[in-house]
């Protein structure tokens, strides 16, 4: 059931251009035009039947790791921390330098303990230049990571976060951009 409707979605959503890369237009990966109660549901009732989840927090990177983050917490009682693109200068802050296939940017980590067990949750994994630069961050503030989610993979972003962190990331679906358009791996 999830994977008809998280396939469905990821078929007709429509395809733009940055520069040179292909970036799809997703309900699940950006909430446009709406993320449907019912894909929502089934991605996280999909996730908590197939992985692990026994954890202190889940940590969800802004933006669109909020929604998944805020339906897992949901379904499970555990609290999340949100991975925020602008510093907020408390106590403990941490930065985490991003680069991705299409932008640069800064994280700013609040709300984790040295030895916290985490699940990292997000929606979509491309070049894998977000995870790498968080989980080296997370690793330097002895916080555990117990399992990274991320229901649509795309590119190589998956074997490179494998290569240069040891991770691994766990996904539902994986899409590949054929003359513009999304296709199902």
């Amino acid at each position: 059931m999830v994977l008809e409707k998280l396939e469905k979605s990821l078929l007709n959503c429509p395809v733009i251009k940055k520069g040179d890369y292909f970036y799809f237009v997703n309900p699940l990966t950006d909430g446009v035009p709406l993320i449907e109660t019912e894909l929502l549901t089934s991605i996280i009732d999909f996730i908590v039947d197939n992985f692990e989840i026994n954890v202190d927090k889940i940590i969800a990177i802004e933006a669109m790791g909020i929604p998944l983050a805020t339906a897992l917490s949901l379904r499970t009682g555990i609290p999340f921390v949100i991975i925020r693109k602008r510093s907020y200068g408390l106590k403990g802050e941490h930065v985490v330098s991003q680069e991705t296939g299409y932008s640069k940017n800064k994280l700013y980590i609040n709300g984790l303990d040295k030895g916290d067990n985490v699940l990292i949750i997000d929606d979509v994994i491309s070049t894998g230049g977000t995870l790498v630069s968080l989980i080296n961050v997370l690793k330097d503030m002895d916080v555990n990571i117990q399992n990274i989610i991320v229901p649509v993979e795309k590119d190589d972003g998956r074997n490179i976060v494998k290569e240069k962190t040891g991770h691994d990331v766990n996904t539902i679906a994986k899409v590949k951009m054929v003359d513009g358009k999304v296709t199902l791996v």
